[in-house]
């Protein structure tokens, strides 16, 4: 199987619930699988694109088929991310020192920092939509920006937090240049999808989100290192998730 299909097949079990072949696992693999992650924003935000646009077919209001658009993704994704984060905030909100934050977060139960931080993040991802003018755009733009975060996550140069688990199968295997542009095809998609529903207004609101998206989670991430010492999987969903919701509220931002 050639190294790129095997990275995207990878990249679809790893980031979603449908179950591909994949027969080799090793760290080219979860190289090309993080260089192909922002494709599998595709699946996920399709999914709530589509909700939202039945929403619209049984007149329901903008609120509900927001809320069911997000818990569509969350199905489609076991709540993995969403699980990412509220370990996160709880290793985090702990103020531990990094054993024992990550400790914290490998544990099965959420703490109360993760249970605050998922519901807010949740409830902003529901507005936003709910606000957004071209809400079934926004989504796909903000399922892609939100994935784009991996590859610069997984970027040369990041460390692993643990020895074993999902951070150090990926961390440090992409090199700065495919980030770069899984980037520029990333802003090239979003531009266009936004161009497509709101003509030059709606591509610069496009190319905004992906751009706001990726700081916020490049701001976590550096945060995240310093204080843990690397990545892990759960940071790892974590930043799709801040990447997200920082993109659909630069997307709801607009008129």
């Amino acid at each position: 199987m050639k190294g790129a299909e095997a990275g995207l097949r990878l990249a679809v079990t790893l980031l979603t619930v449908v179950p591909l072949r994949t027969p080799e696992v090793g760290r080219d693999t979860g190289r090309a699988a993080m260089l192909a992650a922002p494709l599998v924003g595709l699946i996920t935000g399709g999914a709530a694109a589509l909700v939202l646009l039945l929403g619209d077919v049984l007149d329901l209001s903008g609120l509900l088929a927001a809320a069911l658009a997000v818990g569509a993704a969350a199905v489609l994704t076991r709540a993995l991310h969403l699980d990412g984060l509220a370990d996160l905030a709880d290793g985090l909100g702990s103020g531990r020192p990094a054993a024992d934050a990550l400790a914290i977060m490998k544990r099965s139960d959420i703490g109360p920092f993760g249970v605050v931080t998922l519901l807010l993040v949740v409830l902003v991802q529901v507005a936003a939509l709910a606000s957004a003018p071209h809400a079934a755009v926004a989504a796909l733009i903000a399922g892609v920006a939100g994935r784009l975060a991996l590859p610069w996550a997984c970027r040369e140069g990041v460390p692993a937090a643990r020895p074993g688990g999902l951070g150090a199968l990926v961390a440090g295997t992409v090199p700065a240049r495919g980030a770069l542009a899984a980037t520029v095809a990333v802003l090239a998609a979003a531009g266009a999808a936004g161009a497509a529903s709101g003509g030059l207004g709606g591509a610069l609101h496009g190319l905004a989100a992906v751009v706001i998206g990726l700081a916020a989670a490049l701001l976590m991430l550096r945060h995240a290192v310093r204080r843990l010492g690397g990545v892990t999987g759960d940071v790892l969903g974590a930043l799709v998730e801040i990447a997200t919701t920082a993109a659909l509220l630069t997307l709801a931002a607009v008129p």
